[in-house]
């Protein structure tokens, strides 16, 4: 039986597939932090993250995931290698980067959702003013 948890490799498998089997190095403009482990308590996600920082965020954040039951919380895979998880059971796919900066990716309680480029876009214009 496989576990619950294990991370994608399919796109590694075509991407080595891609470059006749031969290892190749890609540049990367930064690193970034990957999640490693998971756990769901009764209302707080938990994600170990690279680094060894663990971030906890509110299960409400994710109704998919509260609504689940303790099983399919369990049923998580890493994504990307780490830059994501997803929940196959409840379709629900989390993002480390919306875990970090959740102002950037969600609809906060009496703030309209931004996206950064469109803020960006705005602060702009302001100074040209």
């Amino acid at each position: 039986m496989q576990p619950a948890h294990r991370v994608a490799v399919r796109p590694m498998r075509r991407l080595l597939a891609a470059s006749g089997g031969r290892l190749i190095s890609v540049p990367v403009a930064r690193a970034e932090t990957l999640a490693v482990d998971v756990e769901c308590s009764g209302d707080a996600l938990h994600v170990t993250l690279s680094d060894g920082r663990v971030v906890s965020v509110p299960l409400v954040w994710f109704p998919r995931l509260a609504g689940a039951s303790t099983r399919e919380q369990s049923e998580w895979e890493l994504i990307g290698g780490g830059i994501g998880i997803h929940w196959e059971a409840i379709d629900e796919d989390i993002s480390v980067a919306s875990l970090l900066r959740p102002e950037n990716f969600m609809r906060l309680p009496d703030k309209p959702l931004q996206p950064a480029a469109r803020k960006k876009r705005a602060a702009a214009q302001r100074r040209r003013r």
